[in-house]
């Protein structure tokens, strides 16, 4: 499932989670080096036309990841910690590198990255939103495909 299609079912979730990832320019991936072990790495994220994209330099290590094995965990920029307005979010999912050369040009037209560039469109698997409710309680919101929003709230 895509941005677009999680946004419609879930667009309240959907605006929080994109408001998260769009107060910090950098955030983390997670992606599985050959010996399935984890590599974390800095990265920018876009939404656009209704698809989270994932940009990359030439050959960087987590492009080739992805290429191998197209699991990803992003977690956003929790800031300097001392607000977290939005809570916490985490998308989890799979990574699909675009090869078509119009959706590239037209992605590289509003992004305008170094070129070359790797270019990945993901698969949404998961989309988690933590976050403390009147200073007492932890709440989870946890979202995947098909099924509603379900919410955990811990004190």
């Amino acid at each position: 499932m895509n941005w677009a299609a999680f946004a419609a079912a879930e667009p309240a979730l959907a605006d929080t989670v994109e408001a998260r990832f769009g107060a910090y320019r950098h955030h983390v991936l997670a992606t599985l080096r050959k010996d399935g072990s984890p590599r974390t790495t800095g990265l920018e994220v876009r939404f656009l036309d209704g698809e989270l994209w994932l940009g990359m330099m030439p050959g960087s290590l987590k492009a080739l990841d992805l290429r191998r094995d197209p699991r990803f965990a992003l977690q956003a920029n929790p800031g300097d910690g001392t607000g977290m307005g939005g809570g916490d979010v985490r998308i989890t999912g799979r990574a699909v590198e675009v090869e078509d050369p119009r959706t590239r040009a037209a992605y590289a037209e509003e992004v305008e990255p170094p070129e070359p560039f790797h270019l990945f469109r993901t698969e949404l698997t998961e989309v988690v939103r933590t976050r403390v409710e009147d200073d007492q309680y932890l709440v989870v919101e946890i979202w995947q495909p098909g099924k509603p929003v379900r919410t955990v709230r811990r004190t």
